[in-house]
């Protein structure tokens, strides 16, 4: 496109273009190139431009806009439009931001972490900033969680509570500071204050209450310690003491606690560190990794009991650096501060009427947080990072894809890990973490989460999709936005919307998907679990290719909790279970009382459901095996499992028993049962991984060369288990076709409402 001189031409930006010093890229851009105009923040989250000057300053503004972007800055669409008329400004210009929200796609970042040069003048003693814990600039800081609503200008968060100084408000001013237009800066003379606390509210009165927090989590305190998005507990990594403590008033026996290192270098000294790991640990999206502990682990083994890996994460605020700076511990832990099942703890009020009684001290700031947003989580297999929980540091910006959808579709999810979707055009926008939605609280949390996610990026709905389960809560709020808002409504099978999600992530238009979890609602009722799937675009629909073995699942919700039942039930058809139910039954919530009453159950074949849950098996095995009992959070006894075939091997090597178009696993614990005592832990639980691996495998390409598919896919919770994705792998690539695995979107239940959103927006429905 060429016009004549002198040219004025409009551009309005689409993509993360605010909260990450794009208005002042544009300024001084503008200004090198000899440019008159303005430019200014939209309210549908997208920057508008105008630019009057020659023709070749202009295009050398837009080729400089493109390759010189802010570092944070996602550029998804530029839209020019040239204008008549004659030039009518004298210089360029910031302009306060327009309300106008006429095109859609554009969002905030997500929270940032401290930048170097942030870092390097928190440090400084000379700095006016020297140890501010809010210290932030145009490349750093909170953004997601601190905007009430777009425009995203200072009034519209809340640090608009705090007027800048003079200090401040001289470098907000200066085109030439990189916190020009920074609408989260702040110093020790006009912005937040952070301050200590009794498990009362008493305020402990303290020059730097900051650091005084850090060395009494140093010698055995238990802190409430707020942050970006929400509040963290925490305490030390190296005395029993305070984490019994905190096991017991979290009612948290098991469950792993996600620590804070204090450096790369100290990470080394308890956990192996890869360079992928490496990368991601210091990303500016700070996320927990799953780290393999090391031979020199020194923390306490209550932190992850009985896991042969550590979640960790490094600071990624100045508070959090500060906490270290007068102690020597190498971590603390970091867990999120929320009560069972219910959402993370976000307003001081909140904080002391539910923390008050599990810690001793709280470290609070007087910032409001707007929206809250947990920690993300991922671990790495080989080179590849899957994603177990995509939250602050991700969300809410946008997964980019390789074609655009004709319709706006928001999915809700499922009932655990859940997370919200939109997608739009090319874009999918996938919430925070939400949590598993069973109360009043997560409901509402989730809507107005999905609320909020809608009005960032300015999305017209046309269709929300949920479950197929009819009596989920999802399903239920699903159901209410339709009938409110006039949006059309779908139901997606749980599985079906993992396949869909990973045939749209890796832009195949078929895919024969195993699909691997602890529990979805089939289409004919029953407790799926461990699947094979053939999908297409071409259709709404799926088929059902092969499934695992069904298998009793005794006393329902109770199995799910103590898999001792699990185990009796398929053991109970090859052998005399009751001599070994009885040796374990104090391992059950009523003892022998309740081991009479499952056996009862198994003779008349009557009191219980099957279930083809691959999770469901990988929980008999562990309990089998002396693993684990009972499941005290999501996931615990494959988690366990999976730890404890980590240096084994696969000596049983059981071929698979397919019969029909199932893959049997009551052989498979037979013969586990039969070695008890022969072989080791380590080698019997690899050895359950091998053979549900191959056997799943094995189908799947059965059914992929059938259908004539080139390639096969792993989704589903227990696809985030690494030895079953790489044996898979092996079958799979040896066969000669492709294996396809998450890399960007969760392999569980927080990627099924994308999952959602493409059966609604791509499949045809």
């Amino acid at each position: 496109m060429r016009w004549r001189l002198p040219l004025r031409i409009k551009i309005s930006v689409i993509g993360i273009v605010q909260g990450v010093g794009f208005r002042p890229f544009v300024y001084r851009v503008a200004v090198q190139n000899g440019l008159t105009g303005y430019v200014r923040n939209r309210g549908d989250a997208g920057v508008e431009i105008l630019l009057e000057g020659e023709e070749q300053n202009i295009q050398v503004f837009l080729r400089d806009l493109k390759e010189k972007k802010p570092p944070l800055a996602q550029i998804h669409d530029i839209i020019k439009t040239p204008l008549k008329g004659k030039i009518q400004h004298e210089k360029f210009t910031i302009y306060k931001s327009s309300k106008e929200t006429n095109i859609s796609g554009s969002v905030i970042p997500p929270d940032i972490a401290i930048c170097n040069d942030c870092l390097q003048e928190l440090r400084d003693p000379k700095d006016p900033r020297h140890d501010y814990f809010f210290i932030t600039c145009t490349n750093c800081g909170p953004r997601f969680t601190v905007i009430e609503r777009l425009p995203y200008d200072r009034e519209n968060t809340t640090i608009c509570e705090f007027p800048l100084c003079s200090f401040c408000q001289r470098e907000y001013m200066d085109p030439l500071n990189r916190r020009f237009h920074a609408q989260t800066v702040a110093c020790p003379k006009c912005g937040p204050k952070a301050y200590l606390t009794t498990s009362s509210g008493e305020h402990i009165q303290h020059t730097d209450p900051v650091r005084e927090a850090g060395r009494l989590l140093s010698e055995g305190a238990v802190l409430a310690v707020k942050g970006y998005g929400g509040f963290h507990v925490a305490s030390s990594t190296t005395s029993d003491e305070p984490l019994r403590r905190l096991r017991r008033t979290k009612h948290r026996r098991a469950k792993p606690f996600a620590i804070m290192a204090r450096s790369l270098e100290a990470i080394k000294g308890f956990a192996e560190v890869t360079s992928k790991e490496v990368a991601l640990l210091s990303s500016y999206a700070r996320p927990i990794v799953l780290l393999n502990k090391s031979t020199t682990y020194n923390l306490s083994p209550l932190v992850a009991p009985n896991l042969h890996k550590v979640g960790v994460m490094l600071p990624y605020s100045g508070l959090h650096y500060m906490l270290f700076d007068q102690v020597d511990d190498a971590a603390f832990v970091m867990t999120s501060a929320n009560p069972p099942n219910q959402p993370i703890v976000k307003d001081n009020y909140e904080a002391l009427k539910t923390l008050g009684g599990t810690v001793d001290y709280f470290l609070f700031h007087n910032r409001k947080i707007a929206y809250r947003c947990d920690d993300s989580v991922l671990r790495v297999h080989g080179t590849s990072p899957s994603f177990i929980r995509r939250s602050r540091g991700y969300a809410p910006a946008p997964i980019i894809l390789k074609e655009k959808v004709g319709r706006c579709v928001v999915g809700l999810g499922g009932e655990l890990n859940n997370t919200a979707c939109v997608l739009l055009a090319n874009k999918a926008f996938i919430s925070q973490h939400i949590g598993d939605v069973e109360n009043v609280e997560t409901r509402a949390f989730l809507q107005e989460a999905t609320s909020h996610l809608i009005r960032l990026t300015n999305s017209s709905i046309d269709i929300v999709a949920c479950d197929l389960h009819p009596k989920f809560t999802t399903t239920s709020l699903a159901r209410e936005l339709a009938e409110t808002n006039g949006w059309k409504f779908i139901q997606v099978q749980h599985h079906q919307a993992h396949v869909a999600a990973l045939m749209m992530e890796h832009a195949v238009d078929e895919l024969v998907g195993i699909t691997c979890d602890g529990y979805g609602y089939g289409v004919d009722g029953g407790a799926w679990g461990g699947e094979i799937l053939f999908c297409a675009r071409e259709t709404a629909g799926f088929k059902r290719l092969a499934h695992l073995e069904p298998q009793p699942l005794l006393g329902g919700d109770m199995a799910t909790r103590y898999p001792l039942r699990i185990a009796a039930g398929i053991l109970s058809k090859n052998v005399n279970v009751e001599p070994w139910l009885f040796e374990h039954s104090q391992r059950l919530l009523h003892g022998e009382s309740e081991a009479k009453l499952i056996l009862q159950q198994l003779q008349k074949g009557i009191g219980f459901t099957e279930t083809t849950s691959c999770g469901r098996v990988l929980d008999a095995v562990a309990a089998v095996l002396g693993v684990c009992y009972e499941r005290t959070y999501e996931g615990e006894p494959a988690i366990k499992l999976e730890s404890a075939a980590n240096n084994g091997k696969d000596l049983l090597k059981v071929p698979p028993v397919i019969e029909g178009d199932v893959l049997g696993t009551s052989q498979l614990l037979h013969l586990i049962f039969e070695h008890l005592g022969k072989a080791s832990v380590a080698d019997l639980a690899y050895s359950a991984h091998a053979y549900l691996a191959k056997g799943l495998a094995s189908l799947a390409v059965e059914k992929a060369l059938e259908h004539g598919v080139g390639a096969v896919g792993f989704s589903g919770g227990a696809a985030c288990n690494q030895i079953l994705a790489e044996v898979m792998r092996q079958v799979v690539e040896a066969a000669g076709l492709r294996f396809l695995v998450h890399e960007v979107f969760p392999a569980g239940d927080g990627g099924v409402s994308f999952g959602q959103t493409v059966v609604g927006g791509f499949f045809r429905v």
